[in-house]
């Protein structure tokens, strides 16, 4: 095991949770960036685990996020995940340095170009509910951290202040130096897009999950986009955090956005980023996954 090594905290996320976090041999931890996949994972999951299809709850509120404040109640969370009977899936946000890393647990980091992560993450928060976000940011200003931060309709704005963070960059690069650990398998949001069904099988055979032949191509077809936002009741409650629901939340589901928003000054800014925080090789593989690259890390 290597303990955790750092707390994160922000109106968000609070990876001193993790001490209440009691560990089971084989549990499965999504570990990604905000709009980076994370939903399209746990639901990825979920499908192998019932190849049925016949999921015993809501596919979120199975794969609890355990180290968010305040959207869901840490008490509740906390019962729930430990009345779980079956193979437990659990969601995270926090780099790598954040949370405690198990040999006998599973880690999916999944990633995706930050700037196709930037322009999602701000239809996210034009979407989030105002009281969520007044609720998150009057505790966190109480505590001294730093609040949610808001989309106002200033997309280079808000760029300025997200570029400081960028947080899809500075996950990878936490997670990186662990890519060869036999318990880590690195998932790009690129090739879940080209091959669902080669994806799904490296996930598959990474998690020992063994399909029925017969049963396979509908546990591919319920991950598709068009399927998840068909049956979005069996994803989650998208109402509770989102205005519109989970039309909000699976907005478009698309890459390359950001050439129609972002200035060449900003995506020089990003590229400048992207050299001072990642290995070269990361920075390739964040950009292009692996299918597009033949080479998978």
């Amino acid at each position: 095991m290597r303990p955790q090594q750092r707390i994160y905290r922000s109106a968000i996320i609070d990876s001193a949770r993790w001490a209440a976090y009691n560990h089971r041999p084989a549990d499965i931890f999504v570990c990604s960036p905000p709009k980076c996949g994370t939903t399209w994972m746990q639901t990825i999951v979920a499908s192998l685990l019932w190849p049925d299809g016949n999921f015993p709850g809501a596919v979120i509120e199975m794969g609890t996020w355990f180290d968010a404040r305040r959207i869901f109640d840490f008490d509740e969370l906390m019962a729930r995940l430990e009345a779980q009977t079956h193979r437990r899936y659990i969601k995270t946000h926090t780099p790598a340095d954040g949370i405690p890393i198990f040999d006998t647990a599973s880690y999916i980091v999944v990633a995706r170009d930050g700037r196709d992560a930037f322009v999602s993450f701000v239809n996210h928060l034009q979407h989030m509910r105002d009281d969520l976000i007044e609720r998150l940011n009057a505790e966190a200003m109480a505590q001294g951290i730093d609040p949610v931060m808001k989309f106002r309709g200033d997309i280079h704005g808000f760029f300025d202040r997200w570029i400081m963070d960028a947080p899809p960059l500075r996950h990878l690069a936490t997670w990186w130096d662990l890519r060869g650990e036999p318990n880590v398998l690195f998932v790009h949001y690129n090739d879940l897009q080209a091959d669902l069904d080669g994806e799904m099988r490296r996930v598959a055979a990474f998690l020992n999950i063994d399909i029925p032949a017969a049963r396979w191509s509908g546990v591919v077809e319920r991950c598709t986009f068009e399927r998840m936002r068909e049956d979005a009741d069996k994803v989650g409650d998208f109402q509770r955090v989102f205005e519109g629901g989970a039309e909000s939340f699976f907005f478009k589901g698309t890459n390359g956005r950001w050439r129609e928003v972002l200035t060449e000054g900003e995506l020089q800014r990003y590229q400048d980023r992207v050299e001072e925080l990642l290995a070269p090789e990361a920075a390739h593989w964040l950009e292009h996954g692996s299918l597009l690259t033949s080479s998978r890390p």
